[in-house]
């Protein structure tokens, strides 16, 4: 493979297109701009494994709420920087503030429509032991 092919390659997989997403009832609906090969995070801490999130951390200027603001709730826990959102009528949390990067928003990759997406690869990351592992994803809301 030569510098240019591989060039392209890499080009086509940072190359950002709208996904879509939402809730289960369909009250909360928000598009992403993120790659059609996407990489998220599986976190062991205890609100992510309970609910299953996949983290999809991007910058704010890529997520666009289309509409069901009035429908999400808020929860905070512990120092309180995470916000926590839920749509109020099927309890499903689509995507919050996230603590590592609370000048980005965590969608749950779980929530996305699927039409756009190419690949999706799982990395753990160890939420249990929060303080020695957050830098990890501090990265995550730089533009792409």
């Amino acid at each position: 493979m030569t510098k240019r092919s591989a060039g392209r390659r890499l080009q086509r997989r940072r190359k950002l297109i709208k996904h879509g997403g939402g809730c289960h009832c369909g009250r909360v609906e928000f598009e992403v701009m993120a790659p059609a090969r996407i990489d998220v995070s599986e976190c062991n801490c205890s609100i992510c494994s309970k609910s299953g999130y996949l983290h999809l951390i991007v910058p704010k200027s890529q997520f666009k709420l289309l509409r069901g603001a009035k429908s999400l709730k808020s929860y905070r826990f512990n120092t309180g920087v995470a916000r926590h959102l839920f749509c109020s009528v099927c309890g499903i949390k689509s995507f919050y503030v996230p603590r590592s990067n609370p000048d980005g928003i965590s969608v749950n990759a779980r929530c996305l429509d699927g039409r756009t997406i190419k690949k999706v690869r799982v990395k753990r990351f160890d939420g249990r032991h929060w303080e020695e592992n957050a830098a990890k994803l501090a990265h995550l809301t730089r533009a792409s």
